[in-house]
């Protein structure tokens, strides 16, 4: 059985967090702040699994060498050298730990091979924290931010625990002056609480609430389940996610505030989207907006271009999700959705009530 500390466990949040917030607070010191929170996540981390804590150790070492090659070599093609390794090396790796199953699984049906993925859980969060620390060395790369010459903040960044293993996808020029320099007042800190404990309820009282209803109905024989229930099981599976990934996100932005630091909002009422495009302005936020600044933009083209690039970003969001056809399908109705969206809502019907636009599908 796979063991994973989470925000949720008691453990976390009558011990763990506690010893954090006591060691944290008892110095003044930023460094030793920092180290502090450096040991906490590292521990955190390994909670689990401690072998792949190395894993973590090596994204973020090198995006740190390759930030710190960049900045030496601004304008030159080594910068631009550094970079294309960081995005091979950092997608090759989440291909092969995430991806290596799916692969061999196609591979196998195409050609009749008989590959065999490792035996092996995917590094927890590694979407998450591979997405960083591209983000960093895109970021010094382009000059929106500034090279972190110090590798424990650059650790720091890659796995400060509140947002690591379930985000938001927090993107290093956003906290990048906070890394070094930041206060917890005590009205971040009372904040802070209130929307951790907003982001707990959120998942014990609601999610999970709604994730057993849903699972007495949608895991019920289908010849004894009403079309009722079947759309009732629907709908409360529907609550359970939101719940559960929002409850995540407001719990690590809260203590990300009660350490000092602002991460972005990563939910925005999605469910009162009018369009499957509105849905992802305002569901998991800094995903949407990674895919859009870091792939959908750099791929740029005319009309035609910006539909196949609009393909790739819907399949590829489809496939961060899971590693099935199953996600990329799921990907790709969105892609669909939001292309009827465009040509028949916004051209044909201009002058119909908002209210009767494209529910979004949940």
């Amino acid at each position: 059985m796979r063991l994973v500390l989470v925000f949720a466990d008691l453990f976390f949040i009558f011990i763990f967090l506690p010893l954090c917030l006591f060691f944290y607070f008892i110095t003044k010191s930023i460094s030793v702040r920092n180290g502090v929170l450096i040991t906490a996540s590292l521990i955190f981390y390994a909670w689990g699994e401690p072998v792949w804590v190395l894993l973590l150790l090596f994204s973020s070492a090198l995006d740190y060498s390759v930030g710190r090659v960049i900045a030496a070599n601004k304008g030159n093609r080594a910068a631009k050298a550094a970079l294309a390794v960081s995005v091979i090396l950092n997608l090759s790796i989440l291909a092969l730990f995430k991806y290596s199953g799916f692969i061999a699984e196609n591979i196998n049906a195409l050609f009749g091979a008989s590959l065999r993925a490792a035996d092996f859980h995917p590094p927890i969060g590694i979407s998450f924290y591979t997405f960083q620390t591209m983000s960093y060395s895109i970021g010094v790369y382009t000059g929106k931010a500034n090279v972190q010459k110090s590798f424990a903040r650059m650790l720091m960044y890659v796995a400060l625990f509140p947002q690591l293993i379930a985000g938001p996808i927090v993107r290093y020029e956003d906290i990048e002056e906070q890394i070094s320099q930041r206060q917890s007042r005590p009205e971040d800190i009372s904040r802070g609480i209130f929307r951790f404990v907003k982001g707990l309820a959120k998942k014990v009282v609601f999610a999970n609430t709604a994730g057993k209803l849903a699972e007495q109905f949608l895991d019920a024989e289908l010849s004894g389940l009403s079309v009722l229930g079947a759309w009732f099981g629907v709908f409360m599976f529907t609550l359970q996610i939101y719940y559960d990934f929002s409850g995540y996100s407001d719990m690590a932005i809260g203590l990300g505030r009660i350490f000092g630091f602002r991460f972005k909002e990563n939910f925005e009422h999605p469910y009162v989207a009018r369009s499957a495009t509105d849905f992802w302005r305002r569901w998991h936020i800094s995903l949407s907006r990674f895919f859009r600044d870091y792939l959908y933009i750099p791929l740029g083209g005319n009309k035609k271009r910006r539909f196949l690039n609009l393909f790739i970003v819907w399949f590829l969001t489809g496939l961060w999700h899971g590693a099935s056809w199953n996600f990329v399908i799921w990907g790709l109705f969105f892609f669909a959705l939001s292309r009827a969206k465009n040509f028949f809502w916004t051209r044909r019907l201009p002058k119909y009530p908002k209210r009767l636009a494209m529910p979004t599908p949940c």
